[in-house]
């Protein structure tokens, strides 16, 4: 089966700034669009209109990843609400047990920022000045388990480091901090999720 095309719709500009990168990094030959959100709840919001909307002329070669931060939730119960959207749309997920998958689903554990901490050498090739013994700490040893908000743990590092003094800019820091990451190398299980999710897209692009 040819797979043609992805389409990837995440909550906001950060994440579409960072996949902008990464995506055709991971998957050169893939065609793909970003569709951001404005913030999870707006994805959730719209998300069974997009769906049915897709429905009825989607093609065996596209896929539909949707990506969600997990922040506080439950990841089981968020999970299980993005498959329900996407069956009430006669949209097949892998958890319907179909080989011809439409759907993918995401969550990102916590959220973004966690990718970051998963990949520390990034962010000190981003903003040197930043301390280097970071991922050597406890509350940051597991990216996917930083309490009280990855961005904002990440927000205090760089401020304390001398950046972003008026505020962390998300977009900014996506865009900066993806361009010297290396995928492979992450130490996030949230992020290798995701990666195994696009480099099965590269599987599937064969005639």
């Amino acid at each position: 089966m040819e797979l043609c095309h992805a389409d990837f719709l995440v909550e906001e500009l950060s994440m579409e700034a960072f996949l902008r990168v990464l995506v055709p990094r991971l998957v050169p030959n893939l065609t793909y669009r970003l569709h951001p959100f404005r913030g999870k709840q707006d994805l959730l919001r719209q998300l069974p209109k997009r769906l049915r909307g897709y429905a009825p002329w989607i093609g065996q070669g596209y896929r539909i990843v949707v990506m969600v931060d997990r922040d506080e939730e439950d990841c089981h119960c968020l999970k299980a609400t993005l498959e329900e959207h996407a069956h009430a749309a006669g949209l097949a997920t892998r958890s319907q047990g179909h080989d011809a998958v439409t759907v993918v689903n995401r969550i990102v554990v916590p959220e973004l920022e966690a990718w970051f901490f998963g990949d520390w050498e990034a962010v000190m090739a981003a903003y040197p000045g930043v301390p280097e013994q970071v991922p050597r700490q406890s509350r940051y040893r597991d990216p996917d388990a930083i309490e009280g908000g990855a961005w904002e743990a990440l927000e205090r590092i760089l401020q304390r480091a001398g950046y972003f003094r008026s505020g962390y800019r998300k977009i900014e820091a996506a865009r900066e901090i993806v361009e010297h990451m290396t995928p492979e190398k992450n130490r996030s299980h949230s992020f290798h999720s995701f990666r195994k999710t696009v480099l099965q897209l590269a599987r599937e692009h064969v005639t």
